[in-house]
């Protein structure tokens, strides 16, 4: 109940700040809910309303519904004057803070941000929708002059390289490209000028995370020239922090868009084995594992499976170890190594074995931002199925990896389903193969 209370007080203050009486709150909510196409008759009477909202700010408070709770998000998503504000010390920021004190999941709150995220995209707004109002003149002040950068503005630009990141799958890479680049140019300017030196560590980090973010986004979007700059930039931020895993997180990401973007596995070969010498060099053992996976990885693609073999005991063993105190404790998972093993058993191992890694590593990956990742996955479960001499049920599966796929627009997903489409081709009169072919017309148009 202490919990709840917290949340009750948090959004009654909400409301007294904006000024609302409960009959007021009332009825912008049922402005709000008009103004997005829900009619008024699917509210109460401005009287129930007010009711509902005196319940949620009692002391034995209710936790609203979902639908209330979108209203409560646009009302407190945007400033009294208009704009929206979704940042860290923003009012809809302690709507978040009180729904989770008032007993909501994580995972809803995550899906209502990113409904008010994609609502900022939807109207034009960019970077300033994911600062507050104080943070944006005290960015606005150290971008003028860098020796004012205080200890809010590093923070402030994490959490917008953080959320950018967090929205991978549930909007088009480009929007997520224009809302990162503000914040990348911060990034730049300020590491480039005279910021205190006491902020420069971690805003190099920060620069770190927005340009290997930036190359990422770049090659989805198939500009390869651009991607291939960042990762440059990112490799040598990195380099001048201490701790060799960060850069070796960046070799990773730099791999895998190479193994796409370039022929033949050589320069990706490269970029896995500078990751694994640079995670083995200390700070995370989850980066570690990570690397080792990835080598696997290129190494079943090139046909070696000893070394492939090798490579996945060393991962599972850097996942077993303690991660307490990691600082990428959540960047790698035993779900995400089974992907791993799955790509590893398609290239160089027995199709069943891969088909169940690939199960089980689906299974894992829940979160919205590992969409474009399930995307991948499901479109390897099904190559599997292929190889097992299961065409229509590997036809079937990439029907949903389409829906996906239009959805989250990721380039190697693309590149897979076509792969996956290819070894379909002795099968391609099949009524259900030509089913698979309309479908992709009709959603991809390709």
């Amino acid at each position: 109940m202490d919990e709840k209370a917290t949340g009750a007080a948090t959004l009654k203050a909400l409301r007294v700040r904006r000024g609302l009486s409960l009959a007021d709150t009332a009825r912008v909510l049922i402005s709000i809910s008009q103004r997005l196409g829900r009619p008024g008759g699917s509210l109460p009477t401005v009287a129930g309303l007010q009711r509902s909202v005196a319940r949620w700010e009692s002391t034995r408070p209710s936790l609203p519904d979902a639908h209330h709770q979108l209203l409560l998000a646009h009302l407190y998503g945007r400033t009294p004057a208009g704009t929206i504000a979704l940042g860290v010390g923003s009012d809809f920021a302690e709507l978040l803070d009180a729904l989770a004190h008032l007993g909501e999941s994580a995972t809803r709150l995550t899906e209502l941000r990113s409904m008010l995220v994609r609502t900022a995209t939807d109207q034009g707004g960019g970077m300033l929708a994911l600062l507050s109002t104080n943070v944006q003149a005290g960015l606005s002040a150290a971008l003028a002059d860098p020796s004012l950068a205080d200890d809010e503005v590093v923070p402030a630009l994490s959490a917008v390289v953080s959320d950018v990141n967090a929205q991978v799958g549930s909007l088009p890479f480009v929007r997520l490209q224009l809302l990162l680049a503000p914040a990348l140019e911060a990034c730049r300017r300020l590491t480039a000028d005279a910021v205190p030196e006491a902020l420069l560590p971690r805003l190099r980090g920060v620069s770190v995370a927005a340009h290997t973010l930036a190359g990422r986004l770049a090659f989805e979007t198939r500009d390869d020239v651009a991607s291939r700059a960042l990762y440059t930039v990112a490799t040598r931020e990195a380099g001048l922090l201490p701790g060799p895993w960060r850069r070796a997180t960046v070799h990773m990401s730099h791999a895998l868009t190479t193994l796409y973007s370039t022929q033949g596995l050589d320069r990706a070969r490269t970029l896995a084995d500078a990751a694994v010498r640079d995670a083995c060099g200390g700070g995370s053992v989850v980066v570690r594992a990570r690397a080792h996976a990835l080598r696997a990885e290129i190494a079943a693609r090139a046909g070696e499976q000893r070394q492939a073999q090798a490579a996945l005991g060393l991962a599972r063993y850097d996942l077993e170890c303690d991660h307490s105190g990691d600082p990428a404790a959540s960047s790698f998972s035993p779900g995400h190594l089974r992907g791993f093993e799955g790509v590893c058993e398609l290239y160089v191992g027995d199709a069943a074995r891969a088909h169940d890694r690939f199960v089980k590593a689906a299974g894992a990956m829940v979160a919205p931002r590992e969409q474009v990742q399930r995307a991948i996955t499901a479109t390897d479960q099904a190559l599997a199925r292929i190889r097992m001499g299961d065409p229509r049920s590997a036809a079937d599966l990439l029907h949903e990896c389409v829906l996906g796929m239009a959805t989250t627009g990721g380039r190697v997903p693309s590149i897979r389903l076509r792969r996956a489409r290819r070894e379909l081709r002795p099968w391609r009169r099949e009524h259900w193969a030509v089913d698979l072919d309309d479908h992709l017309m009709d959603v991809l148009g390709s």
